[in-house]
């Protein structure tokens, strides 16, 4: 990381790695209890159907950071092999390290609880690692993408975004919604080519905040947006629920794209902010934290789980263990001497 901080953007940071554990945590209560709970109350399915668009604003938090911070950068050849040299190559290494630590853990964690599905379990232990290998393609084309920015003027790039959001949110949710109603197999086919798909647009919205393309959005009804786009994505899963549509919530849901937009947007207009000293300290670890806490995750499961509470309350109790082990860990890891900052990614 720089030396000049930015609060916002740490305050921004600290918010996607809670949101990430929240939701591993909220996921894996809900997933591991599913074999023993055949009805939840609706209270319980309602806070589950929450927890997933809080969680889901993590990912698109820290790719919004990623298009904000490296995007509005000038590159040549010898800057792109420095960026390759210095980002990709560490980034390649840890997710290498980290998928074989994982192999290892779970092969090492035995679990002699029958009442809960394990299997889903472990599947859930290596849930984060989809991220690495996406990440690492954004960064690789990032220097592409940078050198192709500049030469437009950020309207133009505000209207393409548009049209690319379109075809990755909108298309794909006309279709759910139309499948949802009987109507099957109608899948509109679009390539979006160089664009990164739906986590590009993220990156780019990002660079279009840091440009101040969102300027004159009033604040009320940014606000406004983030609250719809919430309260769009609760009943929309109820009433997929209602309906028996397997519908999961992920990151090409149009409204997770509003919603996390509106609260990035306000979160860049922030002077300073609160509790700084705490922020800086959750947002210096953020990565490493995420690295390493699926595996306090499994482990921790069937405790909590069996925790004479309803599932909502589950779900807030591991994620507080999970911030507290995770954080601990990484905090021992990172004063390992030519070790620990490495293995975590730490710039």
């Amino acid at each position: 990381m720089g030396k000049t901080r930015v609060e916002w953007i740490d305050l921004v940071r600290a918010i996607a790695i809670l949101t990430v554990l929240y939701i591993h945590a909220t996921d894996g209560i809900y997933i591991i209890s599913s074999d023993a709970i055949l009805n939840y109350t609706v209270f319980s399915r309602v806070f589950n159907f929450a927890s997933l668009f809080i969680g889901r604003i993590g990912v698109p938090f820290f790719l919004m950071i990623t298009g904000y911070l490296l995007l509005d950068r000038s590159y040549d050849d010898e800057r792109v092999r420095q960026f390759w040299n210095k980002s990709c190559k560490g980034l390649i290494i840890v997710t290498v390290i980290w998928a074989i630590i994982y192999a290892l853990s779970l092969q090492a964690i035995t679990v002699g609880y029958e009442s809960v599905n394990f299997a889903e379990a472990g599947n859930l232990f290596f849930s984060h690692m989809w991220y690495m290998p996406m990440i690492i393609g954004m960064y690789l084309s990032m220097p592409f993408v940078a050198t192709a920015l500049e030469r437009f003027d950020s309207n133009t790039i505000w209207q393409a975004t548009i049209v690319f959001s379109l075809l990755a949110f909108l298309l794909p949710f006309i279709t759910i919604v139309l499948a949802m109603h009987g109507i099957e197999n109608v899948n509109i086919q679009y390539c979006l080519g160089f664009s990164g798909g739906v986590y590009g647009i993220y990156i780019i919205l990002g660079y279009l905040v840091k440009k101040g393309q969102f300027k004159d959005f009033d604040r009320i009804k940014l606000i406004l947006i983030a609250v719809i786009s919430f309260m769009i994505c609760l009943f929309f899963q109820y009433y997929a629920f209602t309906k028996g549509y397997p519908f999961e919530l992920w990151y090409e849901f149009p409204f997770i794209l509003t919603g996390s937009f509106a609260l990035f947007e306000l979160c860049s207009r922030m002077g300073k902010v609160r509790a700084y000293p705490i922020v800086l300290f959750l947002s210096k670890y953020s990565f490493a934290v995420f690295l390493v806490h699926n595996i306090f995750r499994l482990p921790l499961l069937p405790v909590v789980v069996q925790l004479p509470f309803t599932e909502p309350v589950k779900a807030i109790i591991l994620w507080i263990l999970l911030i507290i082990f995770s954080y601990i860990a990484v905090v021992i890891i990172y004063r390992i001497p030519r070790f620990g900052k490495y293995i975590l990614y730490m710039r």
